[in-house]
């Protein structure tokens, strides 16, 4: 089952991303697919700071990864917009970050195809003038147990 959601706005987006961290329990693979402007970075920065961090949220383009500790969890934040090959991951390690304990954020995961994890829960974030559209699909057990807990109500027309 896909979710499609209606964002109005970033705070809509920010609003989303708490409701995501406050029913978070466990290590999971997110994938973030949309144009450049979609907001896949600001979901992901809202989910981090919901979850406690307190610094900046970068977008990695051109570090391909950044890392936060946050509450017991690993998260791991790619944006493989200018990854020029999938084999750039492995030189970074990505195959050593155990998927049982860590949780990752993939944006632009077409690029990183046979290199990356398999997603738990798909984004596909598209522009609808202001707002946005956020189809979400989980493609687990463990990404459809996520999604069943949230309240999509505010997000549906």
């Amino acid at each position: 089952m896909t979710y499609k959601l209606h964002i109005k706005n970033e705070s809509m987006t920010e609003l989303l991303a708490q409701k995501f961290a406050q029913h978070f329990s466990e290590a999971l693979v997110f994938h973030l697919d949309g144009d450049l402007g979609a907001g896949k970075t600001a979901f992901v920065r809202a989910f981090l700071r919901a979850m406690g961090h307190e610094g900046a949220v970068r977008s990695p383009t051109y570090t391909l990864m950044e890392n936060y500790d946050l509450k017991g969890f690993e998260f791991y934040h790619f944006d493989l917009y200018r990854l020029e090959d999938p084999e750039e991951l492995e030189f970074i390690g990505i195959r050593d970050l155990d998927i049982a304990e860590h949780t990752f954020f993939i944006e632009w995961p077409e690029k990183g195809h046979g290199a990356i994890y398999d997603p738990d829960i798909q984004f596909f974030i598209s522009v609808n003038g202001a707002g946005r559209i956020f189809n979400v699909t989980p493609n687990t057990k463990k990404g459809a147990t996520l999604l069943e807990k949230i309240d999509f109500s505010l997000f549906t027309e």
